[in-house]
């Protein structure tokens, strides 16, 4: 796993209303900070990334659909630089997932639906904080394709 990466499981509490489905509370021990939260879709097979943040970590949780999470470690100074992470997250696999200031990431929209992805980032959105890059470029060594094993 990559150096400061946390998968945490969430709970799911459901009944004949409808569902609690938690994500992140002030008292939990991975809670760092609270800067804002924000939510992105994406229709199936889109690919939103490359991207990683120079001063916010994020956390991730899937409220509807199916995404696969890939993380790569880009960091020179980190001990486990270079290494690269796949977490298929949401509704069939409900975790949170720390993403950790520096590590590139993406996300692509798989199965039949938009998924809606959550996001508690420890600092508010910042221009020029953000640092992106080609989804299909040669920053990350990754193939989006589906593999059939």
């Amino acid at each position: 796993m990559i150096d400061g990466v946390k998968v945490i499981p969430l709970r799911k509490i459901a009944d004949e209303r409808g569902m609690i489905m938690h994500m992140l509370r002030n008292t939990d021990e991975h809670f760092e900070q609270f800067g804002e939260v924000y939510f992105a879709t994406a229709y199936p097979g889109v690919i939103k990334g490359w991207h990683s943040h120079t001063k916010q970590t994020q956390f991730y949780a899937v409220v509807v659909g199916m995404i696969k999470l890939v993380m790569y470690d880009g960091r020179p100074d980190s001990p486990t630089y270079k290494e690269l992470n796949e977490f298929f997250i949401g509704e069939n696999n409900y975790q949170l997932v720390r993403i950790p200031v520096g590590v590139i990431n993406g996300w692509k929209c798989i199965g039949t639906e938009t998924a809606i992805v959550a996001n508690c980032a420890t600092l508010p959105h910042e221009e020029g904080e953000m640092l992106r890059y080609e989804p299909f470029g040669d920053e990350v060594p990754y193939d989006w394709d589906c593999v059939m094993k």
